[in-house]
């Protein structure tokens, strides 16, 4: 495809990057991605979401499906970008360059419709950020009929012109803690009157740490981080209720199963040696974004022919996009998207994706559509 074509896509993603929206507030951005589809004769189709659009291409079986999340962040920018937002939301995260990269690609699917051996499904998700728009798009039916599902996120520690792909678990499981310890309040000056929340808090903060360090294997990884607690007001009292959350990461369900039963003893024993009650509240969260083992090999061979695939290493963050792959076949890559040395990471307020990287993703969302679509059609 000629640079035009990417210069008229760079437009697009300044246009989308200026107007960022939160999660499960996309209404804007909705309606700009419908209009646009619209524009290239592609018609959205009518699935019960509140934000979000849902699109084809082609015609009969298989289908498979394209995927980009459309939400943005809470956070103020400051790359000083000359189409930096100014709203107090941000695309920290490059999904304003995802979804123009799946606009992009609708666009050249769209031109070979008539050569597509069935249909590509659009799918341009809500609420990736706060991980319910992958539970909303299945909810509503987005994926029946679907064989199998492609996506992407950037990633700015790899260059533009790279692409990242690795069979099996690509991003981490994530779990959301919260526990709240009840104690007995008493004056500082006669602890043993009371239970002492503050001492139970930290003691379970600090037995928390033994989990992974004494009973993950050194071959195998995972995360236990305790972010933030908060527990008293004042000098001499001791406090009723303390109150501490984190996040835990596993790439592996076994070991995602045996750390949170570890951490489960571990709050509620350690809380019982004290005589404080304890209770775990545990976030709606996406498990492990896994590769399909049988058609990650064929794309990452497939992809060869537009990007320096290479063998990626597991990021420990988290996708919803493992909601699909729970459901189907999916395969989920990185996208080199800047490249420089100490790029800022995602989630930063000055986290920069460069235009150049547009061609790879484009490539990777028509390519795949249609190896995928030969694939399954040979079945």
């Amino acid at each position: 495809m000629t640079q035009t074509f990417y210069d008229k896509l760079a437009k697009v993603r300044h246009y989308i990057h200026e107007r960022p929206e939160v999660s499960e507030h996309e209404f804007e951005t909705t309606d700009y991605i419908k209009n646009y589809l619209k524009d290239l004769g592609i018609e959205p189709l009518n699935y019960p979401l509140k934000t979000g659009v849902i699109a084809e291409i082609g015609s009969g079986q298989p289908i498979i499906a394209l995927r980009a999340d459309i939400d943005a962040l809470p956070i103020i920018e400051k790359t000083g970008l000359d189409y930096a937002s100014s709203n107090g939301a941000m695309h920290a995260c490059g999904h304003d360059f995802h979804q123009t990269s799946l606009l992009g690609a609708a666009e050249l699917l769209k031109a070979k419709e008539a050569e597509l051996k069935g249909t590509v499904r659009l799918i341009f998700q809500p609420a990736e950020e706060n991980f319910q728009g992958g539970y909303q798009v299945i909810e509503a039916g987005g994926i029946e009929g679907v064989s199998a599902i492609v996506g992407y996120h950037n990633n700015p520690h790899l260059k533009p012109g790279q692409l990242g792909l690795r069979s099996g678990a690509i991003m981490a499981g994530v779990e959301q803690f919260e526990v709240t310890i009840e104690g007995v309040s008493a004056h500082a000056a006669r602890p043993d009157l009371g239970v002492d929340t503050v001492l139970v808090t930290t003691t379970i903060v600090n037995n928390l740490q033994n989990i992974v360090a004494r009973t993950v294997s050194p071959f195998e990884s995972a995360v236990l981080s305790v972010t933030h607690i908060d527990v008293g007001s004042t000098w001499n009292v001791l406090p009723a209720q303390g109150f501490f959350e984190g996040t835990i990461r596993t790439f592996d369900p076994e070991i995602r199963l045996s750390v949170i039963d570890k951490f489960i003893k571990v709050v509620e024993n350690t809380a019982a040696q004290f005589g404080a009650k304890v209770s775990i509240k545990w976030g709606n969260s996406p498990k492990v974004t896994f590769n399909d083992a049988v058609i990650t090999p064929i794309i990452f061979e497939n992809s060869k022919s537009f990007a320096e695939v290479i063998e990626t290493l597991p990021s420990t963050g988290g996708e919803d996009f493992a909601a699909y792959q729970e459901k189907i076949p999916g395969v989920f890559a990185f996208v080199g998207s800047n490249g420089a040395k100490n790029a800022p990471d995602w989630h930063h307020d000055d986290f920069i994706v460069k235009d150049e990287a547009l061609p790879v993703a484009v490539n990777y969302f028509v390519e795949s559509a249609v190896r995928l679509l030969a694939y399954y059609g040979e079945e």
